[in-house]
């Protein structure tokens, strides 16, 4: 039977559980590194249903009663449970279009550590609805599982859901959720949240997943050091703002965008060695970079290293996204195209920083043009090689694909070569404009005929 929630709030949740992780070394009853939480969300009628399962060692400062060597005591834990669910609300924050819901009432058990009724909606429902279990049941206070049943009241199942998992934000990566939300269409998506992460909106409109993944994508370009470093190596040997300049920016841009949508349509390897091979491509192609800026800067070849190791960088970027398209809902193409725009947004925004004061470098130190691009990147070159070198050493770890799998990269390949087909036809074309511009300014110089090759 649901009860309703008493009207004074009760003790604080699992926040506490931080400061006993951080007050000293891992004991025997410390919370093991990483946890899970485990739930379920379905909009029915006027009703949210949310059926949550927490491991019980997150109940460490919630005072459970216990009996004899530590079992817990399920004939006196009836207090305990109502502060559980108290503390569970407080830190899993249910959303209705930007509304805060407030809990209606709920039920609640403990269940034993060989419990798989979260395996599925149906079973943890109706264990839920069940009676609890014997008072004789023995359940180590740290082993077991906290399971609860939780309704808010909504105005319309088709409405937009939110939540904010914030149970002890300090841990990071370390306490996860995994929710279930099963929509009133009887489409199930699965999310996996790191607690912490901010509000996040469960099966989104285009537009909010649009731009979701726009600042996602923004964000990344500007943490990727690996990525900065590489265009700052890019752009170091430019004197002015050209077509140069502006070709050898598209051209990252083109590649880096065919691999990311191959990625992001399962055209890659799915194996570990896959991203440890891109990241150490990766380290190898700012090394590369930063090399060239020393001994021998071709500004006029710079679109050529940009597409090819663009169309790596792309790979990089794809295992970003990867993580992030379980927020995208039934919007992949717009939530991968939106991510592209960040990280284009992101690159313009790193730019128009860098290269106004490359020009005020160059100008300052004219006949030095070679050697303010040479010392950054003898310095980027020293980091770039250390990253090589333990980017190589994990990869040495991984097996290696068979061939098989390694077919599988096919269509990437093939994609990847149009990419640079294309960018090279372009290439050609913009650099056979120049030339009959060129060809005509010097005609009207000399004053020879339009007919009249010089």
């Amino acid at each position: 039977m649901i009860r309703c929630i008493p009207a004074r709030p009760h003790a604080v949740l699992l926040a506490l559980l931080a400061s006993a992780l951080l007050a000293g070394p891992a004991a025997a009853h410390d919370v093991p590194g990483e946890m899970r939480l485990h739930a379920f969300l379905k909009p029915e009628g006027d009703r949210l249903h949310v059926l949550v399962r927490v491991p019980l060692a997150l109940l460490l400062n919630l005072d459970v009663p216990k009996r004899g060597p530590g079992y817990v005591d399920l004939a006196r834990i009836d207090e305990a449970l109502t502060r559980a669910v108290a503390a569970t609300d407080k830190d899993l924050e249910f959303f209705e279009d930007g509304r805060r819901l407030t809990l209606a009432g709920w039920k609640a058990r403990i269940s034993t550590p060989s419990d798989r009724s979260f395996e599925s909606y149906e079973k943890a429902r109706a264990l839920l609805a069940g009676p609890p279990p014997p008072e004789t049941t023995d359940v180590f206070w740290n082993q077991g599982w906290f399971d609860a049943s939780l309704e808010y009241e909504i105005r319309s199942p088709r409405s937009t859901f939110a939540l904010d998992f914030h149970v002890s934000p300090g841990l990071g990566d370390r306490l996860k959720l995994d929710l279930r939300h099963l929509s009133p269409d009887g489409v199930v998506r699965a999310y996996e949240l790191p607690t912490g992460s901010g509000e996040v909106v469960l099966d989104p409109r285009w537009y909010q997943a649009g731009w979701s993944f726009v600042k996602s994508g923004f964000a990344h370009i500007l943490d990727g050091l690996d990525h900065l470093l590489f265009l700052l190596c890019l752009v170091l040997p430019f004197r002015r703002i050209d077509w140069r300049l502006a070709g050898m920016v598209t051209s990252f841009t083109v590649a880096h965008s065919v691999t990311l949508v191959a990625a992001a349509y399962g055209l890659v390897p799915s194996d570990p060695w896959f991203p440890a091979l891109v990241e150490t491509l990766i380290a190898l192609s700012i090394l590369y970079a930063a090399i060239e800026n020393v001994v021998r800067s071709r500004v006029e070849r710079r679109w050529l290293v940009a597409g090819l190791f663009g169309l790596v960088h792309g790979f990089g970027f794809s295992f970003v996204l990867a993580s992030q398209l379980q927020f995208a809902g039934s919007h992949l193409l717009v939530s991968l195209l939106a991510f592209n725009v960040g990280i284009e947004l992101g690159q313009l925004l790193a730019l128009s920083l860098a290269m106004p004061a490359l020009l005020l470098l160059h100008r300052a130190f004219r006949g030095h043009e070679r050697l303010l691009a040479a010392i950054p990147s003898l310095l980027v070159a020293h980091t770039a090689w250390h990253w090589s070198s333990e980017r190589f050493g994990t990869l040495r770890k991984e097996a290696w694909p068979l061939p098989e799998t390694a077919a599988s990269s096919v269509p990437v390949l093939l994609a990847a070569l149009l990419a640079a087909a294309a960018g090279g036809t372009a290439w050609l074309a913009v650099r056979q404009v120049r030339r009959r511009a060129g060809s005509a300014a010097r005609r009207e110089r000399t004053g020879r005929p339009a007919t009249e090759e010089p």
